[in-house]
């Protein structure tokens, strides 16, 4: 299948600078793609923390199980990921599958195989064949120079547009520290933590605990507020890796006020590459941010936010360029999360639409279709029954969709 690069793709790949004690390296298997990566295999310096969040689903694939499990036992050593085939709904099979893929990954890197993260993307329900995954991972040469960043996130992509990739930097007592972030992702995008992946690596030196809350916290309001098509991967795993090869101390402590510069550089990042998986949402050409205020907690604010969002008839007018903000008001009252239908405003961009529960005075068709042909939207809907607020980015539906999708096994 070949897919049309996204017309909301950034223009290029971004220059990324190279992480001290993270070592990467793909392959082409053959096994779905022809000509591309499809294999990444990462190696962590011995000193390496992990943080990681998954998939909520409860039918997650065996990678996910596995990755978990390393996750609890402190695993630091590397990464091995496969794009083509999920790894789900495959029985006993599957996990045998996953224990062997980290076989192959410790054997190349030099650890043991529980050490070693599993993730897999692709169809679901498919037997998982290894012999192509094993002669991949044989041809890597551990000696040979990094593959690329931008090399590492083809590999892990399906059905993406293009490779997404994000880096910031930042200074943790005085020392530089740099974070890079790779990203897949196109359609099952409904995270709850879509089919999607994303890894992230820094040489900064923070504590594994730490690194677990700041990954928790900026999770929230990155991978868990976009949506493509309100469906929920069994395969979400964003995984957060800090080598400890900056020059300044450890920091431990979640109230250390270095680590300000770090969080904000980190949430950039995870922001960046959520934005850009919505941006390559299957058959999308409209990035929508819906903001959502007045609500009477930040939880009601967010199902208010994601039932916009999810709604495939505000979904098809925002394709159509169709400002019915009648949609918008279906969707708030189907959330179930408390507002006030006789004081709702709602804004398209800097045009109010509707206010005090009745179209606005100043309501004007021809300006609004103009703002509707813009590529990025914003909507904002205040409810009036608190102070709360929530933000999530979703994209349009086409028939573009409906063909990828139609087409996925095939």
């Amino acid at each position: 299948m070949h897919l049309k690069r996204s017309p909301l793709a950034p223009s290029h790949f971004p220059d990324m600078p190279h992480i001290g004690g993270v070592q990467m390296w793909t392959a082409k298997t053959g096994a779905k793609y022809q000509g591309r990566p499809d294999v990444l295999l990462v190696k962590l310096a011995g000193e390496s923390r992990v943080a990681s969040v998954f998939t909520k689903s409860t039918a997650p694939g065996a990678p996910v199980e596995w990755s978990k499990a390393c996750l609890a036992r402190g695993a630091n050593a590397g990464l091995l990921v496969n794009a083509g085939n999920a790894n789900v709904f495959t029985g006993q099979i599957g996990r045998d599958g996953v224990r062997d893929m980290a076989n192959m990954a410790a054997g190349k890197i030099g650890c043991e195989a529980q050490d070693v993260y599993v993730a897999s993307t692709g169809v679901i329900g498919e037997p998982l064949i290894l012999s192509p995954i094993e002669q991949g991972v044989k041809g890597i040469q551990v000696a040979d120079v990094n593959c690329s960043w931008e090399d590492a996130a083809r590999a892990i992509s399906t059905t993406d547009t293009y490779p997404k990739g994000s880096a910031q930097s930042c200074t943790l007592d005085g020392a530089p520290v740099h974070i890079c972030g790779i990203a897949k992702g196109s359609g099952m995008i409904a995270p709850d933590m879509a089919t999607m992946l994303s890894f992230i690596f820094t040489d900064a030196n923070i504590s594994r605990a730490v690194l677990q809350v700041l990954l928790s916290e900026l999770n929230e309001t990155s991978f868990n507020a976009i949506t493509v098509d309100s469906d929920t991967s069994t395969s979400d795993t964003v995984l957060l890796a800090a080598t400890a090869q900056a020059s300044h101390g450890e920091i431990n402590d979640i109230n250390d006020p270095e680590l300000v510069s770090f969080k904000r550089a980190l949430g950039l990042v995870m922001h960046d590459l959520a934005h850009q998986v919505v941006k390559d949402g299957e058959g999308a050409s409209k990035f929508v941010e819906i903001c959502v205020t007045g609500a009477e907690s930040g939880s009601a604010a967010k199902a208010i936010a994601m039932s916009i969002a999810n709604s495939p008839l505000v979904k098809t007018a925002i394709a159509g360029e169709d400002a019915n903000w009648g949609r918008i008001v279906m969707a708030v009252g189907k959330s179930g999360a408390h507002a006030n239908r006789d004081k709702l405003a709602i804004y398209f961009g800097p045009h109010l639409v509707a206010k005090d529960g009745y179209r606005a005075p100043e309501y004007d068709e021809d300006r609004l279709a103009g703002y509707m042909k813009n590529s990025e939207l914003k909507i904002r809907v205040d409810v009036a029954v608190g102070t709360e607020s929530f933000t999530v980015w979703t994209c349009d539906l086409t028939h573009g969709y409906i063909d990828i999708n139609a087409d996925y096994r095939s």
